[in-house]
């Protein structure tokens, strides 16, 4: 019974620091951060930020839960050694980060995480921005919280530990501990586990930011970001910029072919989960043209940007490539990066500064992979998720809410905007994802297309009934899918056939047909589309306006964990990166020096700007 409650109190002693740094950080902001906080929403930011302040309590007390095992079964008289070098490491780390991170939020505006590390090498400008009397506060902080957090945790362990006489029977206890432990970690049982975007709520982001565990940052995103800018640092400075000048990637927007007969419509952008183009007759034609006779009779209806890439192999990196305009990397989830999600550009936030209502709807875990903390600080005023669904429909598809359902609810949600101010709605369909059941059975034997056919079918359904509606004639529908898949077999991500992805517009705001066989990106369609607004997007700075006098190298880039490849109307170039030096993995119809370069150098480019 020692063990378990020298652990418990180790548990809670961190987790009260956690709970007890919420306000510190809060009040230690200047007034103007802390505006019109009151006692509620800091009971907001305890219950949001919980999650993460169990999982690095959990983490904190794992190797003491491991050592009060070892206990059980073996004598150990001479604990104090352990205690000590043990407390004394946590509570230094601990200080350090709790002091650093509110210290530092008033300079930088967002949580303490991996570009802290930038700085160490030079720590001496960091010194540079504040005065001596500041430093020497901040370091007496920093002691004054060790030595209090070592008192603490010192005092939680015990200096010896007796061999239990019945070991067996808490040994269970202790495994059950463990697993507790471990779920804390997780996050609970579903399928994604906690991160950054957990505790994420608000549209305010100060809210959100005093939610979020500093430790947890931290440490989340310095295991996801490498030094990548080193590692594919294939060009001086100079001859990387001369490169990519070559590539002609900006963002003006200059006597553009006008699209839309009106300067302000209504914009609803679906994220079709893993419909690339291997499924859309109307841009591949090797594909079956029965799996999606919608998408093939919208994209005839429509505008269909008939050669569009997708910049990545993931939904978490393709909804950013496409609602930022910004590129995708081999070994970086954007999305992941909380503090980047909240310098990028954005689609919402442009067209919400523009007038617009925005607002988002995802039928699943909408904390998986930080989606919610991202759009919530690009701009969305309101996500909806599986929560907002009533409980008997949450589990009606393996990932959530099935797309029926959530096609329904996007109707009806369309039918409540006011039609005297213009709205932007996202929604990612969930579906057409393994593993692959959905309620419908057209497509025989073939589970995937299946799949592709029944969101083909909602989508149909959802355009009859959206066409009858007062909102229709002044919506500009985007259909666009956040990755392609390796379909059908044999096909890789080297391959351009699976990044080959339909972006089609329709809706009552289309002015008339029209196929554009232009090469571009995922991260092209900010630009374009904000280019038909009439409205700014100079802040889109990897994000291209198709349809402008400007674009005059079309050109498309793709990204996956092993590689990235460069197309443009010569041909294409696979690079492979896991290679030392990066090689050439495939060219066609022959080799390009240029487009070797090109794929490097922009690479090179995107990682210095991240």
């Amino acid at each position: 019974m020692k063990h378990f409650l020298a652990l418990v109190r180790f548990y809670l002693t961190l987790l009260c620091v956690f709970l007890l740094a919420k306000p510190v950080f809060v009040w230690m902001q200047e007034a103007s951060v802390r505006k019109d906080f009151t006692l509620a929403d800091l009971c907001d930011v305890w219950l949001h930020g919980l999650p993460l302040d169990l999982a690095v309590s959990g983490y904190g007390s794992a190797l003491v839960w491991l050592v009060l095992g070892v206990g059980l079964w073996v004598r150990m008289p001479r604990l104090t050694l352990f205690n000590r070098i043990y407390a004394a490491l946590l509570a230094l780390v601990i200080a350090i980060i709790l002091v650093a991170d509110t210290c530092l939020y008033g300079f930088w505006g967002t949580k303490l995480d991996s570009t802290v590390w930038n700085y160490l090498d030079s720590p001496q400008g960091v010194l540079l921005s504040v005065t001596p009397l500041y430093a020497l506060g901040v370091s007496l902080a920093v002691l004054f919280l060790f030595a209090a957090l070592f008192f603490l945790l010192r005092k939680a362990l015990p200096r010896t530990l007796e061999r239990s006489d019945r070991p067996w029977p808490w040994t269970l206890g202790w495994v059950v501990i463990g697993g507790l432990l471990f779920l804390g970690i997780r996050g609970g049982v579903g399928k994604s586990t906690v991160n950054v975007g957990t505790a994420y709520y608000s549209d305010q982001l100060f809210h959100n930011h005093a939610a979020v565990n500093p430790v947890f940052s931290l440490v989340a995103s310095s295991t996801k970001v490498r030094n990548s800018a080193d590692q594919y640092k294939f060009f001086e400075e100079d001859e990387r910029k001369r490169i990519l000048s070559m590539l002609h990637y900006n963002s003006r927007s200059e006597q553009v072919d006008s699209l839309l007969n009106t300067r302000r419509p209504n914009v609803l952008l679906i994220l079709m989960e893993g419909c690339g183009g291997t499924f859309v007759h109307a841009i591949d034609s090797l594909a079956a043209p029965n799996v999606t006779p919608h998408l093939n009779r919208l994209a005839a209806e429509g505008v269909v940007f008939s050669r569009c890439y997708a910049n990545s192999f993931r939904t978490d990196r393709g909804t950013v490539c496409t609602l930022s305009g910004y590129p995708s990397f081999p070994d970086v989830s954007v999305m992941k990066l909380a503090s980047k999600c909240a310098q990028l550009p954005s689609l919402a936030r442009t067209l919400k500064q523009a007038g617009y209502t925005t607002e988002f709807l995802y039928g699943g875990d909408i904390n998986f992979t930080n989606t919610k903390g991202y759009l919530l600080a690009t701009g969305y005023d309101r996500v909806y998720s599986e929560t907002s669904f009533p409980l008997e429909v949450r589990r009606t598809h393996d990932w959530g809410v099935t797309d029926r359902i959530t096609f329904d609810s996007l109707y009806h949600r369309i039918l409540r905007y006011p039609t005297n101010r213009p709205w932007h709605l996202g929604f990612l369909t969930l579906a057409s994802h393994e593993p692959w059941k959905v309620p419908y059975d057209r497509i025989k034997g073939d589970k995937v297309a299946n799949a592709m056919a029944y969101l083909d079918d909602c989508i149909g359904q959802f355009m009859e009934r959206f066409r009858q509606t007062e909102q229709w004639k002044n919506t500009l529908i985007v259909l666009i899918p956040d990755h392609g898949i390796n379909y059908p077999e044999g096909i890789s991500d080297a391959d351009e056939r699976r990044s080959h992805i339909p972006l089609i517009w329709t809706g009552g705001a289309v002015c008339e047909a029209r196929r554009i066989p232009l090469i571009c990106n995922q991260t092209d369609l900010p630009a374009t589309l904000l280019g038909q607004l009439g409205l700014p997007h100079d802040d889109f700075v990897f994000s291209r306006d198709v349809l402008s006098r400007s674009y005059i190298r079309p050109s498309a880039v793709h990204t996956w964990s092993e590689g990235i490849y460069y197309m443009d109307p010569t041909g294409i170039s696979v690079l492979n990166l896991l290679t030392q030096p990066v090689s050439t993995f495939r060219e066609s119809p022959r080799p390009s020096t240029f487009r070797v370069n090109a794929a490097k150098a922009f690479l090179q480019s995107c990682y210095d700007q991240l």
